[in-house]
C-alpha cells in the first residue's frame, strides 16, 4: 500500500516500519542474479557470503561490536529465545531466571513456559512511570540464577531501562544479562561494549529494514549453546541457510540508521512532543502513560479515559490514522496490557491506552493532520455515551503519573 497516495498517517512504527527505498534497492539483486548459497564455494556462493559479511560489519558498526560477535537470526523473537534458552543450556544446573514484569511477549511468554517446566522465574516490577525497581532486581539475583533479562526500552511506553545499572548488579553476582534491544535499535545510541551485557537482541524491521531478520550479539566469553541443529551456519548457533537478501537489507538499514543517529533525532522527538501536547490540549481526559523524561524519542502512549482502545483504533483507522494498543484481544474484549497492569494504571484509563510511534519518515504535515483527526474521533466516541462526562475540551488534562 502506498501510504502517501492513500493519505494514511502511519503512527505505528514500533510495530513495524516501512522498508527504506535504499534498503529495497540493496536487497533486490540477492533475489535475482546474486542468488547463491553462502555456504557454496563457487562464485555465486562466495558473492552471497561476502554480502552477509558486509551486513555483519554494518550492524556491528552501529552498535559498537565486532562483526564476529553477531549471529543473524530470523527475528528479534528468535534472538530472544536463543539468548535465554542457549544460556540456560550452558548452565544446566541453574534453574532460576530473573526478568521484568513488562517484557515483550517474545520474552514474557517464553518465561511463562519455562516456569511451567520447573524453572523458577522472577518477574521484577516497575513503578507507576514504568521504571524498573532496581532494588527488587538486585534482590532477585542469586548464585542459582542462570540468566537475567531486561529490555532496553519498553515497546508500549518507550520508557528506557537502566541497563548499565542492571548489568553491574548482574556482574556482581556472576549472572549473564540479556538485553532485548529490539525497540531501541536505530532510535537511540547503543554501545554493546559499555552496556555490560552478555547478550543483546535486535530486529531489522524496526529500523526500516525487512521483516524476518534478526540478530543476536554475543559478548566474547559469554557461554551460549545452540538450541537448534542442522548446519554449521552462524558459528553453529543458528543453523540453516542464511536469508541473504534480508541480512543484506538489515545491513543497509543499519548504515542508514547510523547516519540518522549521527545527525540526531531531535526532529522525531519534536514531532512526537508536538503530537502529544496537541492531544493533551484538545482532549481533557487524555493521559500520557510512562516516564516522559527517559523514553524513546519516537514514542508516546496516551490513554483516553473511559474509552475502549479497540473502538478508538477502528475509528482512527477509518479516518486514516494507523496506531496501536498494547493489548491482546481475548474472547472479543480488549483487556489492558500486562505492561499497564504492572504499572498499576487504573483500568478505566488503561482500557483506552493508544500507542503512537513515529519514524524519521514522519512529517510535520502528517502530525498536524493527525491533530485534526484524533480529537474529532475521541469527541465522536465520547458522544456515543462511553464517557460519564464529555472528553473533548481545551482544558488542561488532569495530572497522572507521567502525564
Amino acid at each position: 500500500m502506498d501510504t502517501k497516495s492513500d493519505q494514511v498517517i502511519y503512527l505505528d512504527n514500533n510495530s513495524t516500519t516501512p522498508v527504506a527505498e535504499d534498503v529495497v534497492r540493496a536487497m533486490t539483486p540477492h533475489w535475482r542474479e546474486q542468488y547463491g548459497n553462502p555456504s557454496s564455494f563457487h562464485r555465486l556462493g562466495q558473492a552471497a557470503r561476502y554480502a552477509v559479511d558486509v551486513a555483519r560489519e554494518q550492524l556491528a558498526r552501529l552498535i559498537g561490536a565486532q562483526p564476529r560477535e553477531l549471529i543473524f537470526t530470523g527475528s528479534g523473537t528468535e534472538s530472544d529465545n536463543l539468548a535465554i534458552l542457549g544460556t540456560l543450556a550452558a548452565y544446566p544446573t541453574k534453574r532460576r531466571i530473573v526478568t521484568t514484569a513488562v517484557e515483550h511477549p517474545a520474552v514474557r511468554d517464553l518465561c511463562h513456559r519455562l516456569d511451567s517446566q520447573g524453572y523458577q522465574v522472577i518477574f521484577v516490577g516497575v513503578d507507576s512511570l514504568g521504571r524498573l525497581d532496581l532494588d527488587a532486581f538486585a534482590a532477585a539475583l542469586d548464585d542459582e540464577t542462570a540468566v537475567a533479562n531486561v529490555m532496553y526500552a519498553n515497546n508500549e511506553t518507550g520508557v528506557i531501562f537502566p541497563i548499565r545499572e542492571a548489568a553491574a548488579l548482574c556482574a556482581a553476582r556472576g549472572v549473564p544479562l540479556h538485553i532485548d534491544a529490539v525497540q531501541a535499535l536505530g532510535k537511540i545510541e547503543i554501545d554493546v561494549k559499555s552496556s555490560g551485557a552478555a547478550l543483546m537482541s535486535f530486529s531489522a524491521h524496526k529500523l526500516h529494514g525487512p521483516k524476518g531478520v534478526g540478530a543476536l550479539w554475543v559478548a566474547r566469553g559469554a557461554r551460549l549453546r545452540s538450541v537448534q541443529v542442522g548446519g554449521p551456519q552462524e558459528r553453529e548457533l543458528r543453523p540453516g541457510t542464511e536469508n541473504v537478501a534480508g541480512i543484506f537489507g538489515f545491513g543497509a538499514a543499519a548504515r542508514l540508521a547510523a547516519e540518522r543517529l549521527k545527525n540526531g533525532l531531535s526532529t522525531v522527538a519534536s514531532l512526537r512532543d508536538r503530537l502529544e501536547s496537541g492531544i493533551l490540549e484538545r482532549v481533557r481526559l487524555a493521559h500520557v502513560i510512562g516516564d516522559r523524561t527517559s523514553r524513546l524519542p519516537n514514542t508516546t502512549n496516551i490513554a483516553f479515559e473511559a474509552l475502549q482502545a479497540e473502538a478508538i483504533l477502528v475509528a482512527l483507522s477509518e479516518a486514516g490514522v494507523c496506531a496501536s494498543a498494547g493489548s491482546a484481544c481475548s474472547s472479543g474484549s480488549l483487556e489492558p496490557s500486562h505492561v499497564l497492569e504492572a504499572m498499576g494504571i487504573d483500568r478505566r484509563i488503561a482500557h483506552g491506552a493508544i500507542r503512537f510511534s513515529l519514524s524519521s519518515e514522519t512529517t510535520a504535515e502528517e502530525i498536524d493532520r493527525a491533530l485534526e483527526i484524533i480529537p474529532d474521533v475521541i469527541a465522536r466516541l465520547s458522544a456515543l455515551g462511553c464517557h460519564e462526562a464529555p472528553a473533548f475540551s481545551r482544558q488542561e488534562p488532569p495530572a497522572l503519573a507521567g502525564g
